[in-house]
């Protein structure tokens, strides 16, 4: 899940993406809440304490997966990390709190198989995105132990939930640590500038490389094979992340795997309007509008195999329709309504929503308006969902219907699992997302260049850096066809312009599925995600040389 509206359903991805100038306008989700459901404005809580202690609670358990039981040592607990340039032996003898300096408790849940030799053992670190949110997504719904079940494509029914065993938990190819982001799920921070020290592209990078190290050092593991696994803004951290690991930290990583991939916060698909003048999202987000068109019989005409269809909107969009949007006023007027026909065929839109939105419909508009002759307003996470329409008038959705769905089921289970099963968490409260965008700063410092840029976050430099570094270092990059968060097209387009020798390219796998964000909701593309992390996990570990 990618932490803005999955409950995560706070910042939304497309209100990341705005230039610097316009990050402090107000979201497109708090637009749309009424007065009584107004987001908190106090500060991100800290520690109640004035300082904090690592924890650890280790339990036992067994899962079964593909037939074979794997019993497990879990422990869930925190590991404390400091911003860069920390020196770990503090000279601040100040005795007022206030001016403590930063540090963060990382709470994670770790689980390592019973009978394993430990460090050559791959181990695999998984955390979801946000910016803002933690890791209940991936942890209850795709790879844990555990796994809840929801609807595949509607409204998910109130409690009591079913929790099952996870017949896709990644344990049988590699141990596993999910990792909550400084200040989400049991994770908190405290001491002076703390919001300043953890809530930014590069500072959130830092923080979770120093929770690495220290894990492997704690642990024993840096011999293991190392992978990371991120999804949404959580593929916007590894790109940094493994990039501050291999260059500055000396951790040669195995693989990085990317799920709902956003690297180039500028091709976002919520707000290409706030950037005229740059019409590249509109022609990213084109596939997926077709894939969800073909999903609810929107279509004028019948395309009876989804991949085939989409090979053709591809065409188009990196092709006549680009050059239409190119041409800007100057495109003749015949050939503007060929193009608006065409937008007609691969969208269901109809031909005067098109001509008057100028051949530019951004994610928004096209959630709000595909169904709305029924009232329903389509996901955005996940385009299969549809739910009610809040306002009938209005020019985009004010909901995303996949994370109304199905948020309350992963949150409970969890809250539920982590007590009970874990035994962790008593007296303390998880904070499956937080709203972050008061703090948050996206401004990011490449590699090779000497200060922090300002504007959209664009994170494809430090990926590229990482793989000519370590040069055998893989990629395996996962998407969903019905994302309109981060559309799949979008991270093929950013996979194929990093700026890197063209015989790197080979280090890159590309893995589709006929789901959404989270592309682990549907049962039949959790299961293929499963096989496809678990070979190439298997394919890039170097065991067999051994």
């Amino acid at each position: 899940m990618r932490t803005p509206r999955l409950a995560i359903a706070t910042l939304t991805l497309a209100a990341l993406a705005l230039p610097l100038a316009i990050v402090g306008a107000q979201s497109k989700e708090e637009t749309g809440k009424t007065e009584a459901a107004k987001p908190d404005t106090s500060k991100p809580e800290s520690s109640k304490s004035d300082e904090f202690k690592p924890e650890q609670q280790q339990t036992k358990g067994s899962v079964t997966v593909g037939g074979t039981v794997i019993n497990y040592d879990a422990y869930a607990g925190t590991i404390i990390v400091h911003p860069k340039d920390w020196d770990d032996v503090p000279q601040n003898n100040d005795p007022d709190p206030k001016n403590k300096p930063a540090e963060a408790s990382m709470f994670y849940v770790a689980y390592f198989k019973s009978d394993a030799k430990g460090a050559t053992r791959p181990v695999t670190f998984l955390y979801n995105g946000g910016p803002g949110s933690s890791t209940v997504w991936l942890h209850m719904g795709a790879f844990g132990p555990r796994r809840v079940l929801t609807a595949d494509d509607t409204h998910t029914p109130a409690a009591p939930y079913s929790v099952v065993n996870n017949d896709y938990s990644l344990l049988d190819a590699s141990d596993l640590v999910f990792v909550d982001a400084p200040g989400t799920g049991f994770s908190r921070i405290s001491g002076k500038d703390k919001e300043k020290n953890f809530y930014g592209v590069d500072q959130d990078a830092w923080a979770f490389s120093d929770f690495i190290v220290q894990f492997l050092a704690q642990y024993g593991r840096w011999n293991s094979p190392k992978y990371m696994f991120g999804e949404s803004y959580g593929t916007t951290r590894s790109a940094a992340l493994v990039n501050i690991l291999e260059t500055e930290r000396d951790t040669d990583f195995n693989g990085v795997i990317l799920l709902s991939q956003i690297l180039n916060f500028s091709l976002d698909s919520d707000f290409p309007d706030f950037n005229p003048g740059v019409d590249l999202a509109y022609q990213l987000n084109l596939p997926t509008y077709a894939a969800t068109a073909w999903y609810h019989h929107k279509l004028p005409e019948s395309h009876a195999d989804l991949v085939p269809f989409l090979t053709e909107v591809e065409h188009f969009a990196t092709n006549d329709y680009a050059l239409a949007l190119e041409a800007g006023a100057s495109l003749p007027r015949d050939q503007f309504q060929a193009i608006a026909e065409k937008l007609h065929q691969y969208t269901g839109l109809s031909l005067a929503y098109i001509e008057k939105a100028n051949l530019r419909i951004n994610g928004g508009e096209f959630e709000k308006n595909l169904q709305d002759e029924a009232d329903l307003t389509t996901g955005r996470l996940d385009t299969r969902f549809s739910g009610p329409t809040f306002d009938p008038l209005s020019k985009e959705a004010e909901y995303d219907p996949q994370s109304a769905a199905i948020s309350s089921a992963y949150v409970s289970a969890f809250n539920d699992y982590v007590r009970k099963e874990l035994r962790y968490g008593e007296n303390k409260e998880y904070k499956p997302e937080l709203e972050l965008f008061r703090w948050w700063s996206f401004t990011h410092q490449p590699p090779g260049v000497r200060f922090p840029m300002h504007g959209a976050t664009n994170v494809m430099l430090d990926l590229a850096t990482a793989m000519k570094y370590n040069p055998q270092l893989k990629v395996l990059l996962n998407a969903g066809y019905f994302d309109l968060a981060t559309p799949f097209y979008e991270g093929v387009y950013e996979m194929q312009h990093l700026p890197m020798p063209a015989d790197l390219q080979k280090n890159i796998e590309f893995k589709f599925y006929e789901s959404g964000h989270m592309v682990y909701a549907h049962e039949a593309s959790l299961k293929a995600i499963h096989d496809n992390v678990a070979a190439f996990i298997r394919d890039t570990d170097n065991l067999k040389a051994k």
